[in-house]
C-alpha cells in the first residue's frame, strides 16, 4: 500500500526557480519552508507546519522568511479576523433578548423571593426561589454562549470560541430543564402548602405520599447529572478540528455523534418523563379527583396552569433537539457551518419562550405569603359570618376613645415630665408621693361617712404613749452621694416606724453581787434549762477553759 503525503497534494505556487515560491506576490524560499515542514493550504489561505500557523493571504501576507523559519510581519492564524457572519447576527439578536429577561427575571425574584409571613419548617424560603435562580443560570449561561458565538464566524480557522460556544449550550440546555421542573415542583409545594393551611394536621411527612415527593427531586437531578457527566467531560479538541472537509469528516464528525451524546439524549428524556409525573402526582393528591380515565385526563389538563401548557411542551423540544443534534451533524451547533435556522430555532427559541412565560406568569401571580394571608382573611370572615361576629372597622375604636388621641411620642413625653430627669430625680419622685398621699387622704376624708370621731392608726406602740416625743420632721438630702441618699432615706423611714427607737434607754438598776452572787451555785439549772444568773458574762471577759482530755467536755 503506497502512502500519500499530504503534503505532495498541496504544493506550493511555483516561482522564479526550484528553490522559491511565490504567495500572494511575496517570494518565499522554498528550501526553507520544506525544512521547517511548512504546508501551503489555499483553501482558507495559511501556512501550518502543526505547530504554527499565519495567514499569507492579504493583508496579513509576511513580508519575508527567515533561515531560521522566522515569518516577518506575519499574522497569527487564530485570531479573530473576519467580519461578523449571520451566526454571530443572530446570536446578537438572541443575546439582547436573553439580557432583558435576565432583568425582569432580577425582578420577580425579588417580588416572590420576600417573606411577608413567618418562616415555616416544613417550607423553606429558597423553595419558592430555586426556578428563578435556574432562570438567571439560564441566562447567564446563553449570553456567554452566544457572545463567545460571535468569533466562530471571526475566526479564519476554527478552534475555542466554537467549544466555548456549544459548552454554554448544553449548560443552557440543562438549565432550563431545570428552571421547569422547579417550577413545576414547587407548583405542587405551593399546592400542599394551600391545602395544609387550615389544617396542619390533614397531612403527615412521613407518609408514601411525603417520602414520594422526598425522593422524586432526587431521583430528577441524578438523572440530568449524568446528562451533565454524559457531555461536558470530554476532549473537545476534536470538534475543533474543522479546518477543511477531510479533517471534518475524519475527526469532527465522529466527535460530535458519538455514544455519549446519545445516551446523554436519553437521560435528559428521563428528566422530562418525571416533570410530567411530578405534575400528575400533585393533580392527584391536591386536586379533586375525576372518575374515567377520559375525565382524569381533562382534568389533569384542566388543573394544570396554563403557563405549564407551554412550558412543558417546550421543554420536550429542547430533548427532541439534543437527540436531533446526536444523530445529524449537519443541524448541530457543534457544526461551525451548521444550518443556522434549525440552530437557532431548535436550540435557542425554545429556552427563549420558557423564560418569557416564567417571567410573565411571575408578573401575574401575587407574592404566596400574601396570597396565603388573604386566604387566611377570607377564612376568618367565613368564620365570623357563621358565628355572627360583625368586626368593627379600623377606625371604630379611634372615634370612641378607646385609642389615645396622642403619639407614642407624646405620651413619652407625658411620663418625662411626670418624673423629671437628671440628678434631682430622686426630689422629683419622693415630692410626687407626697402629692398623691395628701390627695388619697384627703379623698378618704371626703368620702368617710361614720358618725364618729375618726380613727386614726398609731405610727407605733411608743406613739400611744402620752407625751411621746413627735416624730422629726423630714429634710430631703441635698447632697450628691447616692449612698448617702439611700442612707438618709432609710433612717427617715425608720423614724416614722419606730419613733422612740433613737431615744437614750434608762440606766440599769445597780445589782448587787451579794446573795445573788453566793447562791450562783445552788440557782444553775439542769443540762435542759436555761440558765437565769446575770453573771454568765463572765466567761467572756475571763481566760478561757483549759480542756486536758475529753472526759472535761
Amino acid at each position: 500500500m503506497v502512502l500519500i503525503d499530504l503534503r505532495d497534494i498541496l504544493s506550493f505556487p511555483p516561482g522564479d526557480n526550484a528553490t522559491d515560491t511565490v504567495i500572494n506576490g511575496i517570494h518565499f524560499n522554498l528550501t526553507t519552508l520544506d525544512y521547517w515542514n511548512y504546508t501551503y493550504y489555499p483553501l482558507n489561505s495559511t501556512l501550518s507546519n502543526g505547530s504554527w500557523c499565519f495567514l499569507v493571504d492579504s493583508p496579513y501576507t509576511p513580508v519575508g522568511l527567515l533561515p531560521n523559519g522566522t515569518f516577518l510581519n506575519s499574522t497569527w492564524c487564530y485570531l479573530a479576523t473576519q467580519p461578523i457572519g449571520n451566526r454571530a447576527r443572530a446570536g446578537i439578536g438572541f443575546a439582547v433578548a436573553f439580557a432583558l429577561s435576565l432583568v425582569f427575571v432580577l425582578v420577580n425574584l425579588r417580588k416572590h423571593g420576600e417573606l411577608h409571613l413567618p418562616a415555616e419548617k416544613r417550607f423553606y424560603p429558597i423553595g419558592r426561589r430555586w426556578q428563578w435562580y435556574w432562570s438567571i443560570f439560564v441566562c447567564a449561561t446563553a449570553l456567554i454562549g452566544l457572545f463567545t458565538g460571535i468569533d466562530v464566524d471571526r475566526y479564519r480557522v476554527v478552534e475555542l470560541p466554537i467549544v466555548l460556544n456549544v459548552f454554554f449550550w448544553f449548560l443552557m440546555q440543562m438549565g432550563s430543564m431545570a428552571l421547569v421542573w422547579e417550577g413545576v415542583r414547587h407548583w405542587g409545594s405551593w399546592m400542599e402548602r394551600q391545602f395544609i393551611d387550615p389544617n396542619p394536621f390533614v397531612l403527615q411527612q412521613n407518609d408514601k405520599r411525603g417520602m414520594f415527593e422526598f425522593w422524586l427531586p432526587l431521583f430528577f437531578y441524578l438523572w440530568l447529572w449524568l446528562n451533565f457527566f454524559l457531555i461536558v467531560p470530554r476532549n473537545w479538541g476534536a470538534i475543533e478540528l474543522q479546518r477543511s472537509p477531510d479533517q471534518t469528516v475524519q475527526n469532527a464528525l465522529p466527535a460530535a455523534t458519538d455514544g455519549r451524546f446519545k445516551a446523554a439524549t436519553f437521560c435528559l428524556l428521563i428528566c422530562w418523563c418525571t416533570i410530567i409525573v411530578s405534575l400528575w402526582h400533585s393533580i392527584r393528591h391536591y386536586e379533586p379527583r375525576n372518575r374515567g380515565l377520559f375525565n382524569r385526563v381533562i382534568g389533569f389538563l384542566g388543573y394544570m396552569p396554563f403557563r405549564f401548557t407551554l412550558m412543558v411542551p417546550l421543554a420536550l423540544a429542547i430533548v427532541a433537539y439534543q437527540g436531533l443534534c446526536a444523530w445529524e451533524f449537519g443541524l448541530s451547533p457543534l457544526n461551525a457551518k451548521t444550518n443556522l435556522l434549525a440552530m437557532y430555532l431548535g436550540g435557542y427559541a425554545p429556552t427563549l419562550l420558557i423564560i418569557i412565560i416564567q417571567v410573565i406568569a411571575g408578573f401575574m401571580r401575587p407574592n404566596e405569603d400574601r396570597e396565603l394571608a388573604r386566604q387566611r382573611r377570607e377564612r376568618g370572615d367565613a368564620i365570623d359570618q357563621e358565628l355572627g361576629l360583625v368586626r368593627k372597622p379600623a377606625w371604630w375604636r379611634r372615634v370612641n376613645g378607646d385609642i389615645p388621641s396622642e403619639s407614642i411620642r407624646d405620651r413619652i413625653m407625658r411620663n418625662v415630665r411626670e418624673v423629671g430627669g437628671g440628678r434631682p430625680t430622686a426630689r422629683e419622685i419622693e415630692r410626687l408621693a407626697e402629692i398623691r398621699a395628701a390627695e388619697a387622704e384627703s379623698e378618704a376624708n371626703r368620702n368617710n361617712t361614720i358618725e364618729m370621731n375618726e380613727i386614726r392608726r398609731t405610727t407605733s406602740v411608743r406613739s400611744s404613749v402620752v407625751g411621746a416625743p413627735a416624730p422629726p420632721p423630714y429634710t430631703p438630702y441635698g447632697g450628691k452621694s447616692d449612698q448617702r441618699r439611700s442612707e438618709r432615706t432609710v433612717q427617715m423611714a425608720a423614724s416614722l416606724l419606730f419613733p422612740g427607737a433613737n431615744s437614750e434607754a434608762p440606766p440599769p438598776t445597780e445589782r448587787g453581787r451579794g446573795l445573788d452572787a453566793t447562791n450562783d451555785s445552788t440557782r444553775r439549772p439542769g443540762t435542759s434549762e436555761r440558765s437565769s444568773s446575770t453573771g454568765s458574762g463572765v466567761s467572756t471577759s475571763g481566760p478561757p477553759q483549759q480542756i486536758r482530755s475529753m472526759l472535761d467536755i
